[in-house]
């Protein structure tokens, strides 16, 4: 394995390249509804395009980045990109966080300080840890795989191999989203040092739920989003599983493309009362962004999808034995009961219902996020 020291670069002609193809947008018409039922409307669309060209800086995410260690990594010809932060407790707990799509590592910038130094965030040293935050790859800056076989498997067996590297043998990981199915394969193979996981987000049959007998009224409203989640937010997801190379010409040519992709997501599965930065504030948002517009990864973080496809249908029948935390977040796209999840993950060992946040937890609600976290993984420890 080889690592080096890296940093975020935002060059001048980047800037440039960016506002003139901002500038240059030809809009399509307003949609004929008056809310975001056809997609991102076109008037919050320009709004936040032109925040993003002229008031938004241009220097932020770079200053946000480089502000914690970085380093690249390349494991089994994947070149990573992570941030690892030590605590200042010797003590602390190893742990490695995946974030999905449409997020990055940028997710969790505003939970390394809360996990890693508790003591000054309301926090005692127990509860501390070092952490580990990799970009996916095809995401951020890692590297963009040249060939097909980069499936959720071999990022689960390259993350294990990172640790160990970092000189964690034993270590803990959290997940959400894509980095969900990264951390529960992790679990699934239970390697020798993972000593249990915490996800807010997991993959559970169905069938396993009608197998505990009738479902309750909760639970039936559980089933119930889940089917309106496939029937009219899965678009998005079909593209990218089936034609991902497709999907990323237009968004790898238009900026205002990228953020529309991204952005209507943020809307649709966060916990936002009707508008994204009531949940994820302006520039937050246009950090997020921009990790996919500078980095020109469209097409490699949407083939995600196509690598995987075939993995998620077989995912919820694996078992999971090793030590699991798991919480729900009112408007995560998917909801279990605790005893669902048990059919799935039979050493549960932690399930907590939060009172705020959504898809993107770390990003909504990082104290929450935080505490659940500290909490959780507290419950796992022998």
């Amino acid at each position: 394995m080889q690592i080096r020291d890296f940093e975020v670069e935002i060059t001048g002609a980047q800037i440039a390249d960016l506002r003139d193809r901002l500038a240059r947008t030809r809009w399509p018409e307003p949609e004929t509804v008056d809310d975001w039922t056809q997609g991102i409307p076109l008037s919050y669309t320009r709004e936040l395009c032109e925040y993003w060209a002229n008031e938004y800086d241009m220097q932020r995410l770079a200053a946000r980045l480089n502000a914690f260690p970085q380093f690249h990594a390349t494991i089994g010809g994947l070149g990573i990109h992570f941030l690892h932060v030590r605590s200042p407790h010797e003590k602390a707990r190893p742990l490695i966080m995946t974030h999905g799509w449409p997020g990055s590592v940028v997710e969790f910038l505003d939970v390394i300080g809360p996990l890693t130094d508790p003591e000054a965030h309301g926090g005692s040293a127990a509860d501390a840890f070092h952490v580990v935050i990799p970009a996916l790859p095809g995401f951020g800056f890692s590297d963009k795989p040249s060939r097909t076989g980069t499936g959720i498997e071999r990022i689960a067996s390259t993350w294990h191999e990172l640790m160990g590297h970092l000189g964690y043998p034993r270590y803990y990981a959290q997940g959400g989203d894509w980095g969900s199915a990264v951390t529960t394969a992790m679990a699934v193979r239970a390697p020798n040092g993972l000593l249990g996981v915490h996800l807010n987000v997991a993959l559970v049959s169905p069938e396993a739920l009608h197998q505990l007998g009738e479902p309750t009224e909760q639970e039936q409203e559980m089933l119930a989003r889940a089917q309106r989640f496939w029937a009219e937010e899965n678009g998005y997801s079909a593209e990218q599983a089936t034609r991902p190379q497709t999907i990323g010409y237009p968004l790898a040519d238009s900026p205002v493309g990228q953020l529309a992709w991204v952005v209507e997501k943020f809307y649709a599965w966060t916990d936002c009362d009707g508008h994204p930065e009531k949940a994820v504030s302006r520039d937050n948002l246009l950090d997020n962004v921009m990790m996919y517009w500078l980095t020109n990864s469209a097409a490699s973080s949407a083939r995600m999808y196509w690598e995987n496809a075939q993995y998620l249908n077989a995912e919820p029948a694996r078992p999971v034995r090793i030590p699991t935390a798991y919480t729900q977040f009112p408007e995560e796209i998917f909801a279990f009961s605790e005893r669902w999840l048990r059919t799935r993950f039979s050493d549960l060992r932690y399930y907590h219902a939060a009172a705020r946040g959504g898809h993107f937890a770390a990003f909504e609600q990082p104290e929450i996020f935080a505490r659940e976290v500290r909490t959780g993984i507290a419950s796992l420890v022998a």
